[in-house]
């Protein structure tokens, strides 16, 4: 069966695999390989994790965003911990069906973030807990770059947030499912984007690649340990590979395959997923001149969120999928969220455009 051809806006897991990703997968084919991570292709993926996140840097591919975000909180949880505070938004607490709670025993500890961003003082909600042996240990922060809501952190911003909890003795996760859209936004690398967190989820799948994340340790101290603990947190949570060889390709090949200019994939893909939400929000800001829609969050990355009257996004869900974030101000409307990928193009963005001012009732 011939796949659906239309660029969709639900989300950028919806894109195809990207060539030079298939390729990788390709080379990778043929013969036999040692198993479970013992081959030539994930030894080049060790080294494409060193040139990428620092030579200290031990990377663990896994297959998904959920396996590599509960690994990575189980890896940095005492057994009596329990605790990892997260935004509202986090995909971890509302969209991984409470697998951290469920699979590593962790309970997540929210705190407010209107714009899917918190600040370093808001940790003062839980560090109290602290030593309390009736209180989850909040021995881990968990934060979302770029976050579920299209913003990202600045250098600056995360990097104090990641100080803030080191010094309150809190390790710090990065779920980083579209850290290479961050990166791009802020001209800056994969690593610098962390802000000197502890530990990334690094993903793949949203940026070009069929299947397959990895848990990588940026922490120099926690190289060995964790180096030493997450084969076998990874084993027991299900998120080893057997033919590990393919998923390890993959990331190679977002880290590795550069073009004329150097830029090496995962920035290229990241780069045209944020160009596209940027254009596509151009087109649309005539409805919002017009008071049609109202866009409610700043578009940073490679999403755009915008609410809309419920009849407009019905109409135009009848050509183009995408998701309602929440309600709107008022019963009539609805917010919804428009995610661009790295083979969304600037055709489709006028198409989608088009269907939202006819439904709409107006020309473009």
């Amino acid at each position: 069966m011939r796949p659906n051809r239309t660029i969709h806006f639900a989300s950028d897991n919806y894109a195809s695999v990207h060539p030079e990703v298939l390729a990788a997968m390709a080379g990778a084919d043929g013969g036999h390989e040692p198993a479970y991570g013992a081959d030539a292709v994930t030894a080049a993926f060790d080294e494409a994790i060193r040139a990428t996140f620092g030579e200290h840097a031990v990377g663990f591919p896994v297959f998904n965003g959920t396996g590599a975000n509960v690994t990575s909180l189980l890896a940095l949880s005492p057994r009596w911990g329990g605790g990892v505070i997260a935004s509202e938004h986090a995909h971890i607490h509302n969209d991984e069906g409470g697998a951290p709670e469920k699979v590593g025993g962790l309970k997540v500890l929210e705190l407010p973030a209107p714009d899917g961003r918190i600040i370093p003082a808001q940790l003062d909600r839980y560090a109290p807990d602290l030593g309390d042996e009736h209180r989850a240990q909040p021995l881990v922060l968990s934060l979302t770059q770029s976050t579920e809501v299209g913003t990202v952190y600045s250098v600056a911003e995360i990097t104090a947030l990641v100080d803030a909890a080191h010094a309150r003795g809190i390790k710090v996760h990065v779920d980083g499912a579209r850290i290479a859209n961050a990166a791009a936004t802020l001209g800056v690398s994969l690593k610098d984007a962390c802000g000197g967190a502890d530990v990334l989820s690094f993903g793949g799948t949203k940026n070009g690649a069929m299947l397959g994340e990895a848990v990588v340790v940026l922490n120099p101290e926690l190289a060995d340990s964790l180096g030493h603990d997450l084969p076998y947190v990874r084993k027991q949570t299900m998120q080893l590979g057997s033919k590990m060889r393919y998923v390890s390709a993959q990331l190679t090949a977002l880290m590795t395959a550069v073009d004329e200019a150097g830029d090496p994939l995962w920035l290229r893909n990241a780069r045209h997923a944020n160009t596209t939400a940027t254009y596509l929000r151009q087109e649309l800001e005539p409805l919002e001149q017009r008071g049609i829609v109202r866009f409610t969050q700043p578009t940073q990355a490679n999403a755009v969120f915008v609410e809309m009257p419920r009849a407009l996004a019905d109409e135009v869900r009848k050509a183009y999928r995408f998701y309602d974030w929440k309600p709107g101000r008022s019963d009539e409307t609805v917010e919804v969220r428009l995610m661009c990928a790295w083979d969304t193009s600037g055709a489709a963005c006028d198409a989608f455009a088009a269907a939202a001012f006819a439904s709409a009732g107006i020309g473009a």
